[in-house]
């Protein structure tokens, strides 16, 4: 019997309503861990990323943080950028992850919101998954409302992310988007489920 929480992971493509998905899982008191976030406390002045960011890429630290456009237009300059930068950030952002997951026991639940769950193989370190999701025009007109989101740059997100229906197929659940309340109620439903399977375990 494991002495950590239950670690459900938290995936959906861009547009599919995770963020509000991870709100609603915090609003029932479930801790959620954030990817993105943890990626800007690393890079904001004192974060952990700083000081080996400066070491590869000086130009990139301004004012004891980092500037994240300047880490873009360098990895859109050099094909080697990329992998140098998350060599740095990768285990900083596991330990991240680790340090909140140790702050919970068995009893407990944390959602664990990772964009790329499944794209940079973290969902074998997970107890369970959950995909978010929405018919892809509905997706489509979301992302295109956004501000200053063209087609062109929504398709290039698209092509580094794997194909929702991959993901759907991979998913212990799938949390359907189209309404607010009925993604509240595929939340509780989840989070339900799973304390049962605790009590079974």
């Amino acid at each position: 019997m494991s002495d950590r929480p239950f670690c459900l992971g938290l995936t959906g493509s861009i547009g599919m309503g995770k963020s509000t998905t991870a709100a609603m899982f915090a609003d029932q008191g479930i801790p959620v861990w954030d990817a993105d976030a943890a990626v800007h406390r690393l890079y904001a002045p004192g974060g952990a990323a700083v000081g080996p960011i400066a070491q590869i890429f000086p130009k990139a630290t301004v004012n004891q943080s980092v500037d994240r456009d300047v880490l873009k237009a360098w990895i859109a300059q050099d094909p080697a950028a990329l992998g140098r930068i998350e060599a740095v950030v990768h285990p900083l952002v596991a330990q991240d992850r680790a340090d909140f997951i140790a702050q919970y026991g068995a009893q407990d639940i944390v959602v664990l919101d990772i964009p790329l769950l499944f794209e940079t193989n973290s969902a074998a370190q997970m107890d369970a998954v959950a995909v978010v999701s929405v018919p892809p025009e509905v997706q489509r007109d979301r992302v295109l409302a956004r501000p200053g989101m063209t087609e062109a740059h929504f398709q290039a997100i698209l092509a580094k992310q794997m194909p929702n229906a991959e993901k759907l197929a991979q998913a212990d659940y799938i949390i359907e988007t189209l309404t607010l309340d009925g993604a509240r109620a595929a939340v509780h439903s989840v989070i339900a489920d799973i304390r049962k399977r605790q009590t079974h375990a």
